[in-house]
Parts: C-alpha cells; sequence; structure tokens
C-alpha cells in the first residue's frame, strides 16, 4: 500500500500504491505517516500518482500528516491525476499543499 524510501539529503519520498486514498486506507496510511514523522522523516515528498481518487477522509489524513510535521519540516505532494487535482481545487487543498508534477521536481525544490 504505502512504500517509503529514503533519499539523499535527508529526502523521503512516500507512494501510494493503492488507487484510492479513501476510509477504507487512510488510518493506516496516516498511523505508518505518523511513524515515518516520529522518526525522523520530516522532508517528505508524497507521491500520489497511482491515486485516482480520494475522499474527505483522504485529504484529512493528508492534513493531519502536514500538521505533524509541523515547522520541523517539509511536505510536498506530487503526481495528481485528474480526480484528485481536481478534489484538491474544490476543497482548496491547492492552496494548502505545495503541489509538484512529478517527484523529482518535488525533490528538487525541497533541496
Amino acid at each position: 500500500m504505502i512504500q517509503i524510501t529514503e533519499r539523499p539529503n535527508g529526502m523521503t519520498l512516500v507512494r501510494i500504491d493503492d488507487a484510492r486514498l479513501t476510509a477504507a486506507i487512510a488510518p493506516d496510511f496516516k498511523q505508518r505517516m505518523a511513524d515515518a514523522v516520529e522518526a525522523g522523516h520530516n522532508r517528505l515528498v508524497l507521491d500520489l500518482s497511482r491515486v485516482t481518487f480520494i475522499d474527505s477522509t483522504g485529504l484529512g489524513a493528508l492534513v493531519g500528516v502536514l500538521k505533524r510535521i509541523g515547522n520541523r519540516g517539509d511536505l510536498a505532494v506530487c503526481g495528481l491525476q485528474p480526480a484528485v487535482q481536481q478534489m484538491f481545487k474544490l476543497t482548496r487543498m491547492d492552496r494548502v499543499f505545495r503541489i509538484f508534477p512529478d517527484a523529482e521536481t518535488a525533490i528538487a525544490s525541497l533541496q
């Protein structure tokens, strides 16, 4: 479901392999992300390129990760599929999260 890969310069790439980030997987996602942040992974790139649908619970989980990181690090989101991008715009989450077209661009922006 979630792949967490440490990158050079303190970056961590998190890839969600599920097509849907919904109430069914949000609790597990939130817990894994909380564990990663507590382990010191505070510069995160979240790759959503395989996610084709996100609901309010999924968005809430993303906001929870952002809050947990707080001022200790940074979070970038990348690879939004059209339906997911539309949900970010409708909920104005595109103003909350830094969004990039792909992981490489997002990683470069955080370095």
